[in-house]
Parts: C-alpha cells; structure tokens; sequence
C-alpha cells in the first residue's frame, strides 16, 4: 500500500471506491460491539469473582486485627486494608484512607470539600473565590475533567509530552493564584499510556504555585497494571512532595477496580497525616464507616502486593493479546498510508491514536453507522473540544478477542474513509 499523501487523485477515487465497498458490507453485518470504556472483560471478572466473594466462611474471618468489620466504627477503614493499599502505593499505612468502591467518587468528594469548606491550606471555600482554573493535562481521563468543569472550574488544557505533561506549561501556569489544582494519571496515563518520567514526577512535587492551597489530584489508576513486561516501580508522590518542601499539596487516589470487581472493589485516597486530621473531620459528618465486610474480603484474597502483582499477571494473559490485537491491525492497515498514529502501550487500559486533523468524529460517526461504539471524539480535551479533532481512544479490554477483531476491521476501514473524505475535499 503507498501512502495516500504519494497518490494521485484518480488513485484516491480509485481506493475511495474500494473502501466504500469494505464499509458496505461490514455494516450489512449489523454488528453490535463495545469499545466505549475501560471495563474488564467477562474473562477478567471470572479470574477473581469465585475465590474473592466467598472468602468470608466463618465469623472468625470477619475480624481483622481484634474489629469485627460487620459493625460500626473505623472510619478511615480497616487497619489491614489501609496496609495493603500502602504497601502497593508505597506510603504509609497512616496515610492511606480506605473507603468504598469508588476512587472516582473519592476524587469527587474532596474536589467537593475544597469548594464548600477549603483545604486545609485555603484562605476560603473555593466557592467564594471569584475564579477557579484546574489544569488538565490533555489528551486525559474525560471524568476528571467532567468533575472539576461540574464546579465551574475553568479548565486549562497542559499538553501532554512522552513524559507526561509539560512541565514548563505547569509551572508557568502555576504562578497564576486562581489556579487551584492539576489532574495527573502517573502511570499508564489515559488515553496515551505513558509513564511520568522521574524528573516529570520530581518537578510536579517541586512546584511553587502561587494559591498555598493548590492540589495535585494524583489518580495512580494502574499502578500495578501491566499487560506486557515485568512490574515498572513508580515513585511514592507523598515522599516526593514531602522531601520538596510541599507535604500537604497532594490527594493519592487508588482502586481495585481493575484488580477483583469494578462494582465491588474497595478504593482508597492517600495524603500526609496533617491534611488526614483535616478531612477525616470532614468525612466524619457524612459517614460513620465505610463498606468494611468488602475490605476484609479483599485483604484476605490478595493478602499483599507480591500475591497482588501474581494475580496482575493473570490478567495481562487475558489483556495482552488484545492489545496487540488492536496495534498489529493499525501496523498492518493504517501505518502504510501515513494517515494516524498511535501509542503502543505496555500497561493500563487504552490505546491513544491521533487520526488525520479534522477525520476523527467523522471516524467514529462512520463505526457508529457500522455497529461500533467507541468513546466520543473530543473527549479527552476539556469541554470535549479537540482542537485538532484527532485525537480517538481505543478501549480494547470489554469485547471477547473475536469481537475485537470485527470491530477494529471496522475502525481501521472508517479511518481510511474519513481520510479520504477529508483530503479529496
């Protein structure tokens, strides 16, 4: 195949022919398939679910450390689960609060706290400044950015580099005091998949902003998610940040959600001690304890980091092959013709491919048309506006392998129609 930019017009109407042909029958399939989100599949859910809900079969089980976890008390959860979570975070088990399923709904609820009572830092209740601005490395996780645009934020999108976001944007945007906070996915970033470098990570933890109250939203998501290779070792942000002179500047967000059941994990928040004292009072209004019967399970099932990273691979037997599912159709189909480009991710949850500037919501309206939902084009920039309409997330994990395989033909054939689209236009 020749590059479409090398073709010749008659050979690009020739080949449009050709593809529209390819698109016809495929959706004369009438196909139904899924890659809209990251959620595991059914093979995944299997590797955990019998072992992990019945791990609870005497009373004795249901005491961890002298509390029994069917009554009231220990807010900031059981002693044995926040040692689990700090051994895979690398914090302190004083650090670590350990609470219900949902680590996007911890991030919500102490963006939430911010606006209505301040951190502990704050000169006031975020919802009595008279502006907010939250940086948001972009290409990212459009639920974060949902999050802080529901407050009335303004958001700032920070370009993302191949070793996170640029710094140099984040700390000249930093020294604005309106700007309250930044959202960072460390490890296997969403969509792109990469890895904040060592310096990245020692710069953000370094930063000076000019609020005294600025956070860092730091949703280590995959921490412990490799698909392909050994575990990669990550910094501890609350070390770093301490050791910079800045303690209490970051909220550490983790989840099994990906680890055992994303409906019935447990996730956690890590912090220093002073900003725990701090939200604990907080949390103590609404809640008297959290989902403690769900955490025991959970410690008494992956019982440490080690047998944790042991059951990680398991999964990346199910993962791995359909990530490469998804990258070895775009080397074969798309890369020839010099019409996109890609991450080929080793960990997390996406592929990130850039489509030609201007094509991708058309490719997507095209997989639509085809029986292929994907993740809207645009959303994940803030407000859902890809200034370059481009920018497309593969989720390749939900559907069985032979499903994959159906819906990236499709993909791969709406990238060449909306190319072409766009350059005989």
């Amino acid at each position: 195949m020749s590059a479409y930019a090398e073709m010749s017009k008659q050979n690009l109407l020739i080949e449009q022919e050709r593809v529209s042909r390819q698109f016809e029958t495929l959706r004369d399939r009438k196909l139904s398939l899924n890659m809209a989100r990251g959620k595991p599949g059914k093979a995944q859910l299997d590797l955990v679910s019998e072992e992990l809900l019945h791990a609870l079969k005497s009373p004795a089980d249901y005491v961890s450390d002298g509390i029994d976890c069917r009554n009231y008390g220990e807010l900031s959860g059981l002693p044995a689960a926040r040692r689990l979570f700090a051994e895979i975070l690398g914090c302190k088990p004083e650090q670590v609060f350990a609470a219900g399923n949902s680590s996007l709904q911890l991030m919500y609820d102490t963006i939430s706290k911010a606006y209505t009572h301040g951190l502990l830092h704050s000169e006031r209740p975020w919802c009595k400044e008279a502006r907010v601005k939250w940086l948001c490395p972009a290409p990212g996780y459009d639920r974060h950015f949902k999050i802080t645009e529901s407050f009335g934020f303004e958001l700032v999108a920070i370009p993302m580099t191949e070793n996170g976001p640029d710094m140099d944007a984040v700390e000249s945007a930093v020294q604005d005091p309106q700007v309250k906070g930044m959202w960072n996915v460390p490890k296997y970033s969403n969509p792109d998949g990469i890895i904040y470098s060592e310096e990245t990570v020692r710069r953000i933890a370094a930063l000076h902003p000019a609020a005294p109250d600025f956070l860092l939203m730091w949703d280590n998501a995959y921490c412990v998610h490799e698909f392909e290779g050994a575990f990669v070792p990550f910094p501890d942000i609350l070390s770093e940040c301490e050791k910079a002179g800045n303690p209490d500047m970051v909220f550490e967000f983790a989840s099994t959600s990906k680890i055992t059941l994303p409906g019935a994990g447990v996730a956690c928040f890590a912090c220093s001690e002073a900003n725990m004292d701090y939200v604990k009072k907080l949390i103590g209004v609404q809640a008297i304890s959290f989902d403690k019967v769900n955490q025991q399970r959970h410690v008494l099932y992956l019982k440490d980091k080690a047998h944790t990273l042991e059951l990680m691979r398991r999964h990346a037997e199910v993962l791995g092959p359909k990530f490469r599912c998804v990258t070895d159709a775009l080397e074969k189909e798309i890369a020839p013709l010099g019409i996109a480009s890609w991450q080929r991710p080793k960990g997390g949850y996406f592929v990130s491919l850039n489509a030609m500037p201007g094509t991708a919501k058309r490719t997507l309206d095209l997989c639509k048309a085809a029986g292929v939902t994907m993740t809207s084009a645009g959303a994940t920039f803030p407000y859902g506006k890809d200034p370059q309409d481009s920018n497309i997330r593969i989720a390749p994990s939900l559907p069985p392998l032979e499903e994959l395989e159906q819906a990236v033909e499709v993909l791969c054939v709406c990238l060449k129609l909306a190319a072409l689209e766009k350059i005989l236009k």
